[in-house]
């Protein structure tokens, strides 16, 4: 937990920590070149002058840092997002915490959000969502000694602590159910594809597909908005061997989903049964209701947000595998018709 000070600059550069100051202040006393390489050293380690009062003091920011790397309009309509937030703020509300939210464009960008608001002495500790196989975060929070608990996987993250839940077991559940049903056509519309829990969604249906003999099975990937997942479906759809069941990886593509099979004259689900991933009031609310992959995400948050707080306080933290989710049938599932 120890954060950067002056005295790291000054060992790191070869300088004093006057000449430290003096760069970081820009008051003469140092050489360009070494006002350069002092300032780059200090952006490389977030160190952030303005945060000397806080530092001095030793006080804590009594916040916890979470960054968003999608598209800013996903976090109005996606339940999934508000669910984990309202577990983060239950458990740090409870401790006195504030939970500082930016929505970042790309994960370069993520990266310098963790150097300015450690260096800045903003947060305490960090979130860290939708892991990356290779992700670029991971080694710059160890760099950074940013207390931190990463959500997905499970994944290569080092020492910093996982929370996770078996996607693999439940997908592999969902597509089960639709054979036991009579399904043989079965095709998924996926999240975002370089994510690694969608990686593992995916080679689990593969694996499970292959299994069951369904030679059919495809996947195609969206973003997990509507707008994507209605292309997705009548992508799907307008095919000449179209599956009798598609599972969508959340609700608000499986809702778009629904309505594109309506559009196009399907009864659902009769001619298409529709299985959702992550269940939200929006599955019960349709008509009809969406069978779906259903978990505690407040829960989930909640104990995400529990881990981080051991880790601020100094504790050692390990993965953890969170229950995984399970298969909630309603009126979107049924036999298929036998002439299909």
């Amino acid at each position: 937990m120890k954060r950067p000070t002056i005295a790291d600059i000054a060992r790191r550069a070869g300088v004093s920590k006057g000449a430290v100051s003096y760069a970081l202040n820009g008051q003469p006393g140092v050489s360009e070149a070494t006002r350069k390489r002092i300032l780059s050293i200090a952006q490389e380690i977030g160190f952030n002058a303005n945060s000397a009062a806080r530092a001095l003091s030793g006080a804590r920011a009594r916040a916890v840092g979470l960054t968003l790397c999608r598209p800013a309009r996903i976090l109005g309509i996606e339940p999934w997002f508000m669910g984990l937030i309202s577990g983060f703020e239950a458990e740090l509300g409870a401790e006195s915490y504030a939970l500082t939210l930016q929505v970042v464009a790309t994960p370069e960008q993520e990266v310098e959000v963790y150097r300015r608001w450690w260096g800045e002495r903003r947060i305490d500790g960090v979130i860290v969502t939708d892991i990356r196989e290779d992700d670029i975060r991971i080694p710059v929070l160890q760099q950074l000694q940013l207390p931190a608990v990463v959500i997905g996987g499970p994944g290569d993250t080092g020492p910093i602590a996982q929370i996770w839940s078996d996607d693999a077991g439940a997908i592999t559940e969902a597509v089960r159910y639709l054979v036991a049903l009579g399904h043989h056509r079965i095709a998924r519309v996926s999240g975002v594809a370089d994510l690694l829990h969608t990686q593992n969604r995916t080679k689990a249906f593969e694996a499970v597909c292959a299994a069951l003999g369904l030679d059919h099975a495809l996947t195609i990937p969206a973003d997990y908005t509507g707008e994507e997942g209605s292309r997705a479906t009548r992508r799907l759809l307008i095919g000449g061997d179209r599956p009798t069941a598609i599972i969508y990886d959340n609700d608000v593509m499986a809702v778009a989903g629904l309505a594109v099979a309506q559009e196009m004259g399907l009864s659902v689900p009769g001619d298409l049964s529709i299985v959702a991933w992550d269940d939200s009031p929006l599955c019960s609310l349709v008509h009809p209701p969406l069978t779906a992959l259903s978990r505690d995400i407040s829960a989930y948050g909640a104990q995400a947000a529990r881990e981080l707080l051991a880790a601020i306080d100094g504790k050692r933290v390990g993965n953890v595998e969170a229950g995984r989710a399970h298969l909630t049938p309603r009126g979107s599932t049924a036999p298929p018709r036998q002439d299909l």
